[in-house]
């Protein structure tokens, strides 16, 4: 009867909080007490209400007794089951307070919140860094403790994270994804579709501060700077001499390799085709290499080039002790003679 009457004399002295039947106030009672009599013989979990351990065992026992009426997905809990039927209605209840956006789950909501609070609670104990997700947290996190999860099945090479996985298995499937729609050539990963896409726009992001030259690519700035800082970070482990990377294989093959190309005209000896090519013109006279201003011709691209300075006034060699500027390195380096007697002379 108490039903119909709404009469709750059973009372919690710590709360307040009412309840129509013994049974219920004494399993409340739990809650303030801290008991928890109901344990999971699987592992060990123990709960206030035998209801609750009830729930707890389809983890188990895979059971997932709510069904759902429109696809067939099956849940464990009630509550998941009517938050899926929202995909099928369509409803999105949870509206965000800082925009139109709505979403059908209050979780989704709460996580994209964050995007207008600006909100990171969740903070790496190695670096201070603070993530929105604990997920992308626990992400990040294997940059300090090295952990390799994705190891793949074809070379057994492991990997931090698992779309670097997705990318290295490219290397075994050949698949290719991202095409370039102006000549139709196709990349492993989007990063190098963008690089290749300057190609086709002419666009050339990547400037030099001392020069003004623009590049395509930043590795090809790096190597240019080399020029500025006279910079010569390989050195021949035969002679000891610091070269650029580009020039070093063929400088060591100085020193090992026997002249393979010959002359048939001198019959002097290279340890490259290109070498003995350029030599041969020598020989023949011939000066592939027009001027695009002038008539004048050369057999190499690399005098070509210096000369075409003659027209376009480019000077790509700064004085690292004045503003002036050169268009041969040869000519720099005369000049600066004159700032290294300036010092020698302060001296005395």
């Amino acid at each position: 009867m108490r039903i119909h009457t709404g009469e709750k004399p059973f009372t919690c002295d710590k709360c307040g909080k009412s309840f129509t039947q013994s049974f219920s106030f004494k399993v409340h009672m739990n809650i303030h007490t801290g008991e928890k009599p109901h344990t999971c013989d699987q592992c060990g979990k123990s709960f206030t209400r035998k209801e609750s351990l009830m729930t707890h065992m389809r983890i188990h026992t895979g059971e997932k007794p709510f069904t759902c009426n429109q696809c067939g997905k099956s849940f464990a809990h009630l509550a998941n089951l009517r938050v899926h039927m929202n995909i099928h209605t369509g409803e999105k209840p949870y509206k965000c307070s800082h925009c139109d956006k709505r979403f059908s789950q209050s979780t989704s909501l709460k996580k994209h919140e964050m995007i207008h609070t600006g909100e990171k609670p969740y903070t790496c104990d190695q670096c201070g860094k603070n993530f929105a997700r604990k997920g992308i947290l626990m992400t990040h996190m294997r940059v300090h403790t090295g952990d390799k999860l994705y190891t793949c099945d074809q070379c057994g090479k492991s990997l931090k994270f698992k779309y670097s996985l997705v990318v290295h298995m490219r290397v075994h499937t050949g698949e290719k994804s991202f095409t370039c729609d102006q000549c139709g050539k196709s990349f492993t990963q989007s990063a190098s579709l963008r690089k290749h896409m300057n190609i086709h726009t002419g666009e050339k992001l990547y400037s030099c501060e001392q020069c003004d030259k623009t590049f395509l690519r930043a590795s090809v700035l790096k190597k240019h700077l080399r020029v500025h800082t006279k910079e010569k970070p390989h050195s021949c482990y035969l002679c000891g001499k610091s070269l650029s990377f580009s020039i070093l294989k063929e400088h060591q093959k100085m020193h090992t390799a026997v002249g393979e190309y010959m002359c048939s005209e001198c019959e002097k000896t290279f340890t490259t085709a290109s070498s003995l090519k350029l030599h041969e013109s020598i020989h023949t006279g011939e000066k592939p290499h027009k001027c695009s201003h002038c008539d004048k011709r050369f057999s190499r691209s690399t005098h070509l080039k210096t000369h075409e300075r003659i027209h376009t006034g480019e000077k790509p060699y700064k004085c690292s002790h004045c503003d002036k500027r050169f268009s041969h390195s040869s000519s720099l380096k005369t000049h600066e003679r004159i700032h290294t007697t300036e010092k020698l002379l302060s001296l005395h």
